[in-house]
Order: C-alpha cells, then sequence, then structure tokens
C-alpha cells in the first residue's frame, strides 16, 4: 500500500532523475510502486494507461491526488515532453508509443532497472517458465532462518521498489523476475542467477519461442554466478559463460552440483556425494519440487547461507498456494489445486511430477481457459502415461482437445464447475484428481487465485 514518507528520511537514489521528466506507463501495482518512489524523491513525473480507469486508481487518488494523470489512451504526441518511460511489465515494448519514443531517443526502463540502479546489495535473480515463485519463497525462507535480513519480492508480492524502503538494513534481495520485467533490465547485476526451465509462454506477445527465450536470457547480465538446471537443455544452451554452478535430479557428478542420490530404496537430496535430506522428509511433492528444491539449494549455497538453516527451511516449506496445492482426500481420492500452471510447460510439470508418484494411470486432469496460442500436443505423451481421464472447459478447450490424443479418454464440459462434478463421478479410491489448466484464467476468472479458490471451495462441496 502506498505510504507518504517522512520528508526527512534518508532516501536511496534520491537524485536519479535529477532534472529529467518522466513517464509511468501503466498504473496498476507496479506503477503504484513507481509513483511512490518518483513522489518521495520530487521527481517531475506523470502516469499514463490506456484504462480510463486502471487498478489502482482509487489508491492512487488517495495517497497522490496531485500527480499528474494521462488516462483512456496512449498519447504518443505527449512522449516528447518527457525524459524516460518507466514501463509497468504488463505494457508490451512493442506498443506503438514506446517505438516512438525509442525513435525519439527517450530512455525506456522497467522498475527493476531503477532497483538495479539504487542498490549495491547481492541480490539472487530467479526466472523460469515454472517454479520461480515456489524457489524464490523457499529460498527466502532459507535466509530468514540463517537469520539473514533478506527482503524478497518483484513478480511475487512486493514490488521492487518498495523492497528499497529497508535498503540500509537489507542484507539480501532474492527477486522473482518475469520475461517482462527482464525485457526494459539492463543493469542487473545478480550475485546468483538462474532460468531455471523455459517452456512456451506468453506466445500471444511474443513473435516466437526464441524471441521469450531472449528475453529471460537477460538475467544473465554481469559477472555473477550462473546456476544451470542440467536436465533442460533449452537453459543449458542459453549460456556458457562465467562461473557455473548446476543442479539436476541425477546424481551429482562434481562436488558443487547438486542432484539425487539414490540408495538402498531411498533418496536424498545431495551436494556432491554429501546427502543433504531425504526426499521422504519434504512436505512438498512431485518431481518438479524436488527440482525446485535444488535450486534454491544451489542458489542459497552460492550467496552463502549456511547448509543446516537451509536443510530446516526445507523440511518445513509446505510450499505456496494453488501450485500443486493439496486440498484434501476424501474415500481414497486426492484433490490438488495448481491453478497456477497458466502454461503448457507448469501444467506438464505437474502432470509427470505428481503421476510419477502414482502406481497406475489414476489422474484425472483438468484442463481448459484461455490458451495464449500456445502448442498442447507436449501434453500428449504425459497424459497417455498418467492420466485415467481428462476433462476440458472455457474459450480454448476445442483446441486443447484436438491437441490431445485418442488414446486418452477425455470430455469437454462448459465450466470449471462441470470439471469438478464430472471429476467426482469418474474418481475411484486410489485416485488423483489435479486441476492444471495449462491455461491462463481470464475468460471466466480475474486471475489463478480466484479459480484455484473457487476450485477448493467446489472440491470441498461435493465431497461433503
Amino acid at each position: 500500500m502506498l505510504a507518504m514518507k517522512n520528508k526527512h528520511e534518508q532516501l536511496v537514489c534520491a537524485d536519479l532523475f535529477r532534472d529529467q521528466r518522466v513517464l509511468v506507463l501503466g498504473l496498476g501495482k507496479t506503477g503504484l510502486s513507481c509513483a511512490q518512489f518518483l513522489a518521495d524523491r520530487n521527481v517531475d513525473f506523470s502516469i499514463m494507461d490506456s484504462r480510463k480507469t486502471p487498478p489502482g486508481t482509487e489508491a492512487l487518488n488517495k495517497y497522490l491526488p496531485n500527480v499528474d494523470c494521462l488516462f483512456g489512451g496512449f498519447n504518443v504526441n505527449v512522449v516528447k515532453d518527457y525524459d524516460v518511460l518507466l514501463v509497468s511489465p504488463g505494457i508490451s515494448v512493442k506498443e506503438p508509443i514506446i517505438k516512438y519514443a525509442l525513435e525519439n531517443n527517450k530512455k525506456i526502463i522497467g522498475d527493476v532497472e531503477v532497483f538495479a540502479l539504487c542498490t549495491d546489495k547481492p541480490v539472487v535473480a530467479i526466472t523460469g517458465s515454472n517454479g520461480k515463485s515456489t524457489v524464490t519463497a523457499l529460498l527466502g525462507e532459507m535466509a530468514r532462518q540463517a537469520n539473514i535480513n533478506s527482503a524478497v519480492g518483484g513478480n511475487i508480492g512486493v514490488p521492487v521498489l518498495d523492497l528499497l524502503a529497508d535498503d540500509g538494513s537489507t542484507e539480501l534481495y532474492v527477486l522473482e523476475l518475469s520475461s517482462f520485467q527482464l525485457e526494459t533490465t539492463h543493469s542487473l547485476n545478480a550475485a546468483v542467477s538462474t532460468i531455471l526451465n523455459v517452456s512456451e509462454d506468453h506466445m500471444d506477445r511474443y513473435d516466437s519461442f526464441s524471441e521469450y527465450k531472449v528475453a529471460k536470457q537477460k538475467i544473465y547480465h554481469g559477472d555473477g554466478i550462473v546456476i544451470l538446471n542440467k536436465d533442460e537443455q533449452q537453459t543449458n544452451s542459453l549460456n556458457k559463460i562465467r562461473n557455473t554452478n548446476y543442479f539436476s535430479l541425477q546424481r551429482p557428478v562434481s562436488e558443487n552440483e547438486f542432484g539425487l542420490i539414490n540408495e538402498d530404496s531411498k533418496s536424498w537430496l545431495a551436494r556432491g556425494k554429501d546427502k543433504l535430506i531425504e526426499i521422504s522428509c519434504l512436505k512438498i511433492k512431485g518431481q518438479h519440487n524436488i527440482s525446485n528444491a535444488l535450486a534454491a539449494l544451489a542458489l542459497g549455497d552460492s550467496v552463502n547461507i549456511p547448509m543446516p538453516a537451509m536443510i530446516t527451511a526445507l523440511e518445513k516449506f509446505t510450499g505456496l498456494p494453488h501450485r500443486t496445492q493439496w486440498v484434501r482426500e476424501c474415500k481414497g481420492v486426492n484433490w490438488i489445486n495448481d491453478s497456477k500452471a497458466t502454461n503448457v510447460g507448469a501444467a506438464l510439470a505437474a502432470i509427470n511430477g505428481i503421476g510419477n508418484d502414482t502406481t497406475e494411470p489414476g489422474l484425472i486432469v483438468l484442463l481448459g481457459g484461455q490458451g495464449k496460442e500456445q502448442d498442447f500436443s507436449p501434453l500428449q505423451h504425459a497424459l497417455i502415461t498418467y492420466a485415467k481421464f481428462v476433462l476440458i472447459y472455457g474459450e480454448d478447450a476445442q483446441l486443447i482437445k484436438d491437441s490431445i490424443s485418442p488414446q486418452t479418454k477425455n470430455k469437454m464440459v462448459q465450466n470449471l464447475t462441470d470439471a469438478v462434478n464430472e471429476a467426482s463421478l469418474i474418481a475411484q479410491s486410489g485416485d488423483t484428481v489435479l486441476l492444471s489448466p495449462a491455461c491462463a484464467s481470464f475468460d471466466m476468472f480475474s486471475g489463478f487465485e480466484q479459480r484455484g479458490d473457487e476450485f477448493i471451495r467446489l472440491v470441498n462441496e461435493v465431497t461433503a
């Protein structure tokens, strides 16, 4: 929430935009954060948004009522009056107003770029198509367990500029960064960075998968340590420079590599030859979450978080809401909410991860929503292997159905309510019902959170 600062308070980067006019492009959560940051430093700025009443308008009017607001469209002619465009991540850099600004030698930056210019504290930077929120939150818990004064934010939780309020006491920043944020970031030099994985996502914003990967790769700017996922060819091929460490679901091949050791019918997370924690001790489940745990260990080790603290945090960590979140068990059927799976790669990770823990094809998978022009065919093999039945709903239901192999039993239904009701009729003891939509939720919901909450409500209703 916006909050006016004490005018005598020492401000980080108080002179960053001296003698410059800034145009904040896009309000919302990030735009509000940018507005507060600029207002605190007496910067001359305005806010422009294509929407007449964008999210955050009420808070802006309450806390910063005198800000110049240009709502209802992107007026290209206004750009000439500003030196810098501070762009929210929801706005594509391909927008005509940004192209015009570049042609007229205006500076185009995002809030993460401003953050990078304003701190010299160590930063852990995490991106990837899937798992980045889990890894970010887990690493933050590891730092807290070690009594390290850390700040967690970015694409998860608190906007990065809000984190700077406590820069004087912060010892470590842990940031989740999206490809959208990285597009306008040029100066970030993270102490350690990683691209966990890359699969098709946001193809409605990028012209190609290659362009999406290039945006992700910007996280490697600088000279810090790079952590690579040896199991992901796409991320492995993105970077072969600097000090590089690895994590993998395979046995470690070097003393600094994190992976799995399988001995005596048990599996251990390990660093080199050293066994760290048995997988059965983890509260988070699925192969994808084991990979997330290994990534967090590798990142934390790179910034010298003590291993005992990291292991304790791992034992306690229960995961994040809407990310392969166990809802309940009823009559031998487990119900899992993975509403955060808004792309094919995330759904694939959940299906493989949960399916791998079952002895028979006993998954009933709920897919559907807005497909974002993705290719759904990569789901075929996992569904054939693990799915007992697939229920499909939403705006792109037909596209999904056409991409599923005839070998997999499936049915199209009208909405999530019908999908849950059908699943309750199909499921038998030993089965798992998994909501992992592989799609955005905006055809029916305000976001993946509302979709997940509705799934939980429906599950509780049909199992009552």
